[in-house]
């Protein structure tokens, strides 16, 4: 399969605007971001094996119906070598979960949304590409939507990640500003997710002393989300700063991608610091995800009484991190952090033997049509599907399982959650 075979949207709109036309591997890309959920292997290892523009060309060609798709990836797989049958069918449930997005994935008029911003798209093949995202694999983002003036590559080229709880205490606010302030003074810039609590105290105190602060955005870059820090995120544009997503504008955040999102915030740190944190809480995800793909990573400890620090006693009690004090503690552990690492290690939920959540033994296409069902208006499975990032099988038996214990609720209109459910 050729570049020249790609076709369909991606070409047509290769002259998306006059005199500034985008390569087909930009267009390409910005569709794949659109197509696949964040950290999908089966579309990374595509894009790495074929290339981003063969590959939306060879899945626009595909169809939708199970013959088509059957005999699309036994030609793939016959060109790539690959003969398998596992591949062959991973390959073909990948499929399911894509085809119903390519039909409104229209990555011309995504680009013309993101230039209305001020933002611009960088791509693995760009010199600016970030060389810690490599040490995600496959799991790593197809491109990158930026707003702000600054190189990426450079932006993050001294960098540590600062991640901790939202419903922080004053004392971790008060350690995390201290932080973030001395890291500046030692010419780092700091990374984080642009949350509320140690995410905005972290953001805030950078800005504070005019050092340069990164936030990666669990939506689109449209999506300054949560809207109560939507000023601090624009004063990280108008500072030195970038606001940065793996996904398209539009995009809604989910917890899903809130919590693959932290792989980005993991791998773009030469260290991750975890200030504060629950039992449960995503920043363990993070300091995991660092882990895995051999960052050095450190927590503060607090009061054994304090329930907002029992996940960084956690982390230290287990070896995940080290115990860091001061930002000369943080320094040091930055400055042993391992480059050019390959792949990115298994990395398990965290298991939680104290609390529980009603979502607790849910599979991934479980999680995802939960996060996908709107809270009150039921809506259809069509949208379901696109919205989920599931093959339709995948998400009636998921929708089933989650009516079974009575998380979802089926009515003519479609679906939705159970009125007694929330954000777990």
């Amino acid at each position: 399969m050729s570049a020249g075979q790609a076709g369909g949207r991606a070409s047509a709109a290769s002259s998306w605007r006059p005199g500034e036309a985008r390569t087909s591997t930009v267009l390409a890309r910005a569709a794949w971001s659109r197509i696949a959920e964040p950290a999908d292997r089966a579309a990374g290892a595509l894009l790495r094996t074929v290339g981003p523009v063969d590959a939306l060309g060879w899945l626009q060609s595909a169809g939708t119906g199970d013959d088509a798709v059957r005999h699309a990836v036994s030609r793939l797989c016959e060109v790539i070598g690959v003969d398998d049958r596992t591949t062959v069918r991973r390959l073909a449930a990948a499929v399911a979960r894509w085809a119903p997005r390519v039909a409104t994935t229209d990555p011309a008029r995504d680009l013309d949304n993101l230039a209305r911003l001020g933002g611009r798209l960088v791509v693995p093949e760009d010199d600016e590409w970030p060389t810690g995202l490599l040490d995600l694999g496959d799991e790593g983002p197809a491109c990158l939507w930026v707003r702000g003036t600054g190189r990426v590559d450079e932006t993050l080229r001294r960098t540590v990640s600062v991640v901790g709880a939202r419903a922080s205490t004053d004392y971790g606010d008060r350690v995390a500003g201290e932080l973030s302030v001395g890291l500046v003074a030692a010419g780092c810039t700091t990374v984080s997710g642009g949350a509320y609590g140690i995410d905005a105290v972290v953001h805030r105190s950078t800005l504070a002393v005019d050092g340069t602060t990164v936030a990666f955005l669990a939506g689109g870059p449209d999506r300054l989300y949560p809207a109560g820090n939507a000023d601090l995120l624009r004063g990280v544009l108008d500072g030195a700063g970038l606001v940065l997503s793996e996904l398209p504008p539009g995009s809604v955040p989910s917890r899903v991608r809130f919590l693959r999102r932290n792989r980005l915030i993991a791998a773009s740190g030469r260290s991750t610091v975890v200030v504060e944190a629950a039992w449960r809480s995503g920043s363990l995800v993070t300091a995991r995800l660092a882990a895995g793909i051999g960052r050095p990573v450190g927590a503060v400890p607090g009061p054994v009484t304090a329930a907002g620090s029992a996940g960084c006693h956690r982390l230290l009690r287990e070896g995940v991190a080290v115990c860091v004090t001061d930002v000369d503690e943080v320094l040091e552990l930055s400055g042993a952090a391992g480059e050019g690492l390959d792949g990115i290690a298994a990395t398990g939920a965290l298991r939680d033997d104290a609390d529980t959540r009603e979502t607790d033994g849910l599979d991934a296409p479980g999680k995802a049509a939960y996060d996908a069902l709107p809270l009150r208006r039921p809506v259809p499975v069509d949208a379901l599907v696109r919205s989920s990032g599931l093959a339709p099988h995948e998400l009636m038996a998921a929708l089933g399982v989650l009516e079974v214990r009575g998380l979802a609720v089926r009515s003519t209109g479609g679906w939705s959650r159970a009125a007694s459910t929330g954000w777990s």
